[in-house]
Order: structure tokens, then sequence, then C-alpha cells
């Protein structure tokens, strides 16, 4: 055919078709669209995330990534796995200050260990959220960075100086995230970040939707950073979440990241980036502000959120006893029993 139009010499137009609509060498995601899957599994595993933005960052280089679903019998180059992961909202990054410590020399396999677990209460059907506090807002009148579209010429007034003294008061987003199920509860307090209001928050998560979507369940597993409301050596922390427990009739499993880990925490990256880039640029002046943009943020995935105001005083300071320690029903596991413990209801 070639030779043919080369001996007509006919003219063709620069901007004419060559090949057929729908012609040429289909994407491998159009041959195995599965691969999709098995590559978001991937990541999911060493992804992390900045809980202020959208950026996402992984562990894994392109050309691991490749060697692991060329071991699983798929054929693909590093730059086809670059090309997807974009299409996947990852990007190619420059340095930026996240880290948060010195490596923990038991941090990798922690996260196998989360990891498998997770699996594995995700496999019988359990509930597996992961929770932690947001950045505390000021309430109030104050400049939030970023831009929103407007009327031209007329941009939001806010107040010249940032003096505590204008604040109407401060939100304490605290938040548990689905993970299968892309869905979450933030409760927002006005008192103290504590761990009673840290598992206040988990109570609400189960009554708003794990009590629905899991009505059959004997447990679930939460993820959690290792310090602060929720941290691993926080007595009142596990004393709230043996009351919780008993109150539900759940075993309650926990995991902790290890030490300078936060990042990795599913919350930040799959929950917090968007409700932080959906008030962007939109003064918070009133709770009631904070709490309609957190329950308005959704994503082309899916994501539900149910943002509750908490107007209860949260004492700090409150102490538990070696008495109250030992009256709790807690099983640690075999594997860092510091991090990993579950706490079993007790008989009525």
């Amino acid at each position: 055919k070639g030779i043919k139009e080369l001996k007509a010499k006919e003219k063709f137009d620069a901007g004419e078709r060559i090949r057929r609509p729908g012609a040429g060498r289909k994407r491998i995601e159009e041959r195995n669209p599965e691969i999709l899957k098995v590559l978001k599994e991937i990541m999911d595993e060493t992804t992390a995330g900045d809980p202020m933005s959208l950026l996402k960052w992984t562990s894994k280089s392109t050309y691991q990534i490749k060697d692991q679903l060329q071991r699983l019998g798929y054929s693909i180059t590093e730059d086809t796995v670059g090309r997807i992961l974009k299409e996947m909202d990852y990007s190619l990054q420059a340095n930026v200050k996240v880290k948060e410590g010195g490596t923990h020399k038991d941090r990798d396999s922690q996260f196998r260990y989360i990891n498998d677990l997770a699996k594995e209460f995700m496999g019988w059907g359990d509930p597996v959220i992961s929770i932690d506090a947001k950045k505390k807002e000021r309430v109030g009148d104050f400049k939030n960075p970023g831009r929103r579209w407007r009327p031209k010429g007329s941009p939001e007034e806010v107040n010249v100086y940032d003096y505590p003294s204008l604040s109407k008061g401060t939100a304490i987003p605290y938040g548990a995230y689905d993970i299968q199920k892309n869905n979450g509860v933030v409760n927002v307090g006005i008192s103290h970040e504590t761990a009673e209001f840290a598992v206040e928050s988990i109570r609400r998560w189960w009554k708003q939707f794990g009590s629905h979507q899991y009505p059959n369940t004997k447990r679930m597993l939460i993820c959690a950073d290792g310090g602060g409301s929720n941290g691993s050596r926080n007595r009142a922390w596990k004393f709230y979440l043996q009351l919780l427990s008993d109150e539900i009739s759940l075993s309650i499993a926990v995991c902790h990241y290890p030490p300078g880990t936060s990042k990795w925490n599913k919350i930040e990256h799959r929950m917090f980036s968007f409700i932080s880039m959906n008030w962007r640029g939109q003064p918070l002046v009133n709770l009631e502000t904070v709490v309609n943009m957190i329950s308005a943020t959704t994503t082309k995935s899916g994501l539900r959120i149910k943002a509750f105001l908490d107007t209860k005083y949260y004492k700090t300071g409150i102490k538990i006893s070696d008495e109250q320690m030992q009256a709790l029903n807690l099983d640690p596991h075999n594997l860092y029993p510091q991090w990993n413990y579950t706490i079993v209801p007790r008989e009525k």
C-alpha cells in the first residue's frame, strides 16, 4: 500500500488521520484491567501522604514495582508503571521536609505485621479503621491559606491580625476512617484532645457506620499512631477503649505505627488531605462552618464523611491506677506487644 501511494504521488493533508480510530497497540490496562487493582494493592502497602495536600509518595521505585508485577506474571516496563502512577495521582517529588525522626529498627517488620493483620481482618469481613487527630484549627475571621472561586473584585474579608483574642475558639478534629468502605467520621471537639475524646470518636464511627455495615462482626482492628491521645503508652487510652469494648461487645485489636511514621497512617492521605483541600481558602468563621465543610468533603472514589460537633468538656490529667490497669482484659500479641494488643470485652 505504501509503495502504491508513493508512486501515485498523492498529496495528504498534514492533519489527516493516518490510523483508524481505535487502531494501534492497546494499553496494558485495557488488555489486563485487573493490573490496576494489583498495582493499587502494591501501592497501598507502601504509600504515605501529606494530610494538608493531595501529595502521595511511595518507598518503592518504578523498577521495584515493575519487578514485583513481572513476578506476578505481567509484562510491563518501568515507564508504563510511571505513566499509570501519574494517572493514579502520584508524581515525582523533590525533597520535602516530612521526616519525623530516626528510623526504628523494627519499623519494617511492624509494617508487615500491620499489613498482614489488616488483610486477615478484611478477608473475614471485619472492620479495619485508621484513626488520628487532625491539626487543630483556630475558629474566627482568620485567613485560611489557599484560593477559592469568587466574583471578581470581592475577596473574602478577614482579620488583618491573627491575635488569639480575636479567636472564637479552637476546633479539634479527630477522625476514624474505614479502609474498606471508604467512609469515616470526624468528631470536632472544642476542649482538649484526650484519650476519652479519641475513644468517643471511634464510638461515633461505630454508631454512624460500623454497626450497620458490619452487623455480625465480633471484632475490629484499629491502626493508630504511637503517641498522643491514642498513644501506645497512654493508660487512659486503653482504659477508655476497654469501656467501649464492653459497651459494644467487640474485641478491639490495636496496632500502633512505629515512632516517626505517622505519615503512613491511611487516614492522613485518604481523608484528612481531602478535607484540607476542601476548605482551602475558606475562613473557618464558626464551628458550624468547620462541621459543614468536613461533611461536604467528597472524592471521585466515593469518600463519605460524617462530622459531629462534640461540645463535651474533656478533662486533662486523668490518672489511671495500677488496679484499674490490672482490671483490663488486655491480651498482648506475641510480636511487639508494646505496639500490638487486643482488648476483649469483660463479662457483664
